[in-house]
């Protein structure tokens, strides 16, 4: 913590970097709300001041009106926003410490105590600074200097023109878009299909008719019809007589035949199905605590 510095000798001093470049200009000093120490201030940087980054103290040096820090000026712009006028919460507070990498907890740091003091290097006299606070802590500074002018400076100036607090100054208008959810169809593999044949084996029966000759024995007396051929042997002899007997059996051939065709094709089935997302739209919204008039949906 920077014990060393009061919020007189800070605002309106001129930071530098490590590098020796010019940052910007003390703003604001915020103040611890334990030991009423500055702990943070809040830099104009960019062109005209449209940028306001915070600072913390811990690590700075003060030599007659110039900070100097150990960080270099794109840094200090990177820094994470804070809107002027509005006091350090404890988030905010670990938001940039975590950023800058200083080590501090925010339970031992002010989480709202704001001194906004007026640049005084124009002044010169007996100047009364009083220090407007935001939170718990409120105190009133007076400082006597000797010269021939007698002038007064108070933390609060009248208002310019409007600025972008979020980046860079555009214009006075802001631009509200919207995401627009739009579907389609694209084609993707489901799955495949073919075709394959194999072999099975099955048993077939069938009835087959067949024929088989046997052996008959026919006897015949002798007749006057057959006596000739009775006699025409030898008187006593012995004689064989042989006959083949034939039959039929079943076969089986096998032949192969067509007996059908298959193909395979495609047919497009048409259906539907329900998408869902989440779109995004900005609001703007008008948060002022000064008085206006009416503000209706003005449309041109």
């Amino acid at each position: 913590m920077a014990r060393d510095f009061t919020p007189e000798s800070l605002v309106g001093a001129t930071v530098t970097g490590t590098d020796g470049d010019r940052i910007g200009k003390v703003d604001e000093v915020f103040l611890d709300n334990r030991s009423g120490q500055p702990e943070w201030v809040s830099v104009k940087t960019g062109l005209f001041g449209s940028n306001v980054s915070l600072l913390p103290l811990a690590q700075a040096s003060l030599a007659g009106d110039t900070v100097t820090v150990p960080f270099d000026k794109a840094t200090v712009k990177d820094a994470p926003h804070h809107d002027p006028g509005r006091e350090l919460s404890a988030a905010d507070e670990d938001d940039l410490y975590r950023y800058y990498g200083v080590s501090g907890t925010s339970s031992e740091t002010s989480t709202g105590t704001r001194v906004d003091l007026a640049d005084d290097s124009a002044t010169t006299g007996t100047t009364t600074t009083t220090t407007t606070t935001t939170g718990t802590t409120t105190g009133t500074t007076t400082g006597t200097t000797t010269g021939t002018t007698t002038g007064t400076t108070s933390a609060t100036t009248r208002g310019g023109a409007g600025h972008d607090t979020s980046g860079p100054d555009t214009d006075d208008a802001m631009t509200r878009s919207k995401e627009e959810l739009h579907v389609g169809t694209a084609s993707r593999i489901a799955g495949r299909a073919r075709l394959r044949k194999y072999i099975t084996s099955e048993t077939v029966s069938r009835e087959v008719p067949v024929t088989h000759e046997e052996v008959t024995l026919t006897r015949e007396p002798i007749t006057e019809a057959n006596r000739d051929a009775a006699l025409s042997g030898g008187d006593l002899t012995e004689e064989e007589h042989e006959v083949v007997l034939t039959e039929e059996h079943a076969v089986a051939a096998k032949q192969t035949v067509p007996v059908e065709r298959v193909q395979v094709g495609k047919k497009v089935v048409e259906g539907t199905e329900t998408v869902h997302a989440q779109v995004h739209e900005e609001h703007i919204d008008l948060d002022s605590d000064a008085p206006a008039a009416d503000l209706g949906d003005q449309r041109r």
